[in-house]
């Protein structure tokens, strides 16, 4: 393999890429942000794979999850908080209930691109280029708002400084106080079964802070009762906004990209000989990539010899998305063919991309039942296999939304318009996102215990 550099992925192949039409004005843009300051910084990238090795060895469990397309026009700070409490408040769900700790990583403060199925979309007649998030360029149905437009990397780069700024203060500066923890549940959720139950093991975990408290553990001897390890990620789409964040560390001479703690990449960009493992294989950053049913053991081992040529633990996370019927059958054979090669990963199921349908009123949703099918069969196989079902990756937010089908609240077709907000993809709303935690909680709860481990 040729050495990697910074601008190595522009001698290979690329797909899901805009053609920006004006280069110069592209090229201005990339020069300014080159000279902006690091998002994240290298030794909390090498902290998160400190913490995803484990999650391999299924000691820990990884929660990943966000937005499925961060706003230019929704970004707000109740938004912002909202998306951190019901992350947290899962993680509290996953770690009391499931006894196992939990690695809570944002699909937020970067995720502004999007992969499409089509290159243009096509109303009324008209064809234009498909939206493919607010980084490259608008939602709005014009020819002047398709255009891709570099200057909106410059205004994503900006908007990821401020959430990552007010997460930084959440997590460290109170409102992850475990003594808070009635906080976190959202007002609309409250009166739903599954807020109910929370509000039952909230209650119990203040008990426990009660107890150990006349115990002599408190928030001012035991920093970690207050405090949060909060991770960010996104999809490593755009390139041209990514290799301008790269930064070689000080300390260990490594390149990291620093626009995020964790990339990924998506099914659709995962070619051996592409861009977008050229790039990452060249970060030190964890990586995940997608893998939906039709990949082979080839397709598998040839991204671990690119992305992982050293076999080191948490720093692969193959991120399955097969839907709650493939995954049934493909799975089991992927795993019995590539558990015995004796691979570092970490395999984390994605139960949102593979269960997309479009309603007869024209909304593309999801059916609940099926992203908890595929969830349940994701971690059935991993122990009929042997191996450690390591995570969950959801599209989802802390907003009231009606886009995803089903659940306790048994959303219809008929109410999907009722809040269908996203800009892109359905999410899960708070409701059905506690109902998942609860049902991944008992899950952990009685799977099998790892040899030598203090933690499951």
């Amino acid at each position: 393999m040729k050495e990697w550099n910074l601008k190595s992925w522009r001698k290979f192949p690329i797909k899901q890429h805009p053609v920006y039409p004006d280069n110069q004005a592209l090229q201005a843009v990339e020069t300014e942000l080159k000279n902006y300051p690091p998002l994240v910084f290298a030794g909390e990238a090498r902290n998160l794979q400190e913490r995803l090795k484990e999650a391999s060895k299924g000691r820990a469990f990884l929660l990943q999850g966000g937005d499925c397309a961060e706003s230019f026009d929704e970004f707000n700070a109740i938004n912002i908080r909202d998306m951190f409490k019901i992350i947290i408040q899962m993680g509290a769900i996953l770690t009391f209930a499931g006894s196992c700790p939990i690695i809570k990583v944002g699909r937020l403060a970067g995720q502004f691109a999007k992969p499409r199925s089509s290159d243009t979309e096509c109303v009324d007649g008209v064809e234009l280029p498909s939206y493919r998030g607010d980084m490259i360029n608008g939602a709005e149905f014009d020819s002047q708002s398709r255009m891709p437009d570099p200057q909106r990397m410059l205004r994503a780069y900006h908007q990821s400084a401020a959430t990552l700024n007010l997460i930084r203060a959440f997590a460290q500066g109170g409102l992850a106080d475990l003594n808070e923890v009635h906080r976190w549940n959202l007002s609309f959720v409250k009166n739903n079964a599954f807020g109910k139950k929370y509000e039952e093991l909230a209650e119990r975990i203040t008990q426990t802070l009660g107890f150990m408290k006349a115990c002599g553990i408190n928030t001012q001897n035991t920093p970690t009762l207050k405090e949060t390890e909060f991770y960010t990620s996104h999809e490593a789409l755009l390139l041209n906004y990514e290799e301008q964040l790269v930064r070689q560390d000080s300390l260990s001479g490594q390149w990291y990209d620093c626009s995020a703690h964790m990339l990924w990449i998506g099914e659709r960009t995962r070619g051996l000989n592409e861009a977008h493992l050229e790039f990452l294989r060249g970060v030190k950053n964890p990586v995940g990539v997608k893998i939906g049913p039709k990949a082979t053991k080839k397709d598998i081992l040839g991204i671990c010899d690119i992305l992982n040529p050293k076999n080191e633990s948490g720093r692969l996370n193959l991120i399955v998305r097969m839907g709650a019927d493939n995954i049934k059958e493909c799975l089991p054979k992927l795993l019995e063919s590539i558990n015995p090669e004796g691979r570092e990963i970490l395999w984390s199921c994605d139960p949102m991309h593979g269960n997309t349908i479009k309603a007869s009123s024209g909304y593309k949703t999801r059916v609940f039942e099926r992203v908890l099918s595929e969830v349940k069969s994701f971690f059935e196989i991993h122990q009929s296999e042997g191996s450690y079902a390591g995570g969950v990756h959801l599209e989802m937010t802390g907003q009231d939304v009606t886009e995803c089908l089903g659940g306790s609240q048994a959303i219809t077709e008929a109410g999907l318009g009722c809040n269908y907000n996203t800009q892109c993809d359905p999410r899960l709303n708070a409701t059905q996102a506690i109902e998942l935690a609860f049902l991944i909680a008992d899950i952990l709860k009685n799977r099998n215990i790892p040899k030598n481990s203090k933690a499951c």
